[in-house]
């Protein structure tokens, strides 16, 4: 394990991009902070968005291409360009809370999750804007493909939806026991994830709606904070807030491998929420933690 501190005194919200190159990383300290991992090198330090205490950057989410992250506290929200460091725009909600945040590539599309029930798909060039009312409850979780065409949403009211982003119609409907908590597309759109905050943790087939497996574990409950499909479409990553990293199999929902991350040293008891878990293209899994520290992992995988 090799191991980078990327916040000296912890870390509000972290997003690592897809291929395991970069990452965004929210602390009091330093603002928001564009990492590229492969150098262990600072990019960018972006603060605009942090100027008060409740204005703290919540939620990150870095593009599929790298291209942009999106950023958001709880009443606002940026969209940055990752080549260039400059804003290329700021909004605020006008009502409630926003609960999670997903941007498509180039910035074209951003996905905003929000504590009134509602989901937001916004155009940032031309504008146009479309509300999927679908949830009857607050939204915990959203993700979108990388061309922002399709999204899903997961909410208290025990529901995870797919949806068109054009029509806001749905496609698939997931129904738990309990709340979704967590929600994630695979970036190349063979599979959507959605797990709630009992017992049920479910792998899709996004092509027919069809369950490929359930996650299988031992504990009365599992809770996921963080969640990564590889590349070849074979395995699954997650992160928790019991600083517990796992590996799932696809095809069949059994955990080939699981760790803790490392906590900050000067926190009792030792508790870390991993925020963000990837794989790099060279077979390792990445991680960015609430303890303000990135780490590398080699794992067993073949």
């Amino acid at each position: 394990m090799i191991r980078w501190q990327h916040a000296v005194e912890g870390a509000y919200a972290a997003n690592i991009s897809n291929d395991g190159t970069l990452s965004v990383v929210s602390s009091i300290h330093h603002g928001i902070s564009l990492w590229d991992i492969e150098n262990n090198a600072l990019k960018f330090n972006w603060s605009q968005q942090q100027d008060t205490a409740d204005n703290l950057v919540l939620a990150a989410d870095i593009a599929d291409n790298n291209s942009h992250v999106l950023t958001a506290s709880r009443t606002n929200f940026s969209l940055w360009n990752t080549t260039t460091g400059k804003s290329e725009g700021y909004w605020q909600i006008g009502s409630s809370n926003i609960r999670d945040i997903a941007v498509a590539n180039n910035g074209k599309y951003i996905l905003i999750g929000k504590s009134d029930g509602k989901v937001v798909h916004l155009a940032p060039k031309t504008g146009r804007r479309i509300e999927f009312l679908g949830h009857q409850e607050k939204v915990n979780s959203v993700d979108m493909l990388p061309n922002g065409r399709i999204a899903i949403s997961g909410s208290n009211d025990f529901v995870a939806y797919v949806w068109d982003t054009e029509s806001g119609q749905v496609i698939y409907r997931f129904n738990h026991p309990s709340r979704v908590t967590t929600v994630a597309l695979d970036p190349k759109g063979r599979y959507a994830f959605s797990a709630d905050s009992k017992k049920s943790a479910n792998i899709w087939d996004l092509t027919n709606g069809q369950l490929v497996s359930q996650l299988k574990y031992t504990n009365r409950q599992e809770v996921f904070s963080a969640v990564g499909f590889s590349a070849d479409g074979q395995y699954l990553v997650t992160g928790a807030p019991s600083r517990k990293v796992s590996i799932w199999e696809v095809a069949s929902g059994k955990r080939l491998d699981s760790w803790r991350v490392t906590p900050r040293d000067d926190i009792r008891p030792a508790g870390a929420v991993v925020y963000s878990v990837a794989f790099s293209d060279n077979g390792l899994i990445l991680t960015e933690s609430s303890s303000g520290y990135a780490e590398s992992w080699r794992t067993s995988l073949p």
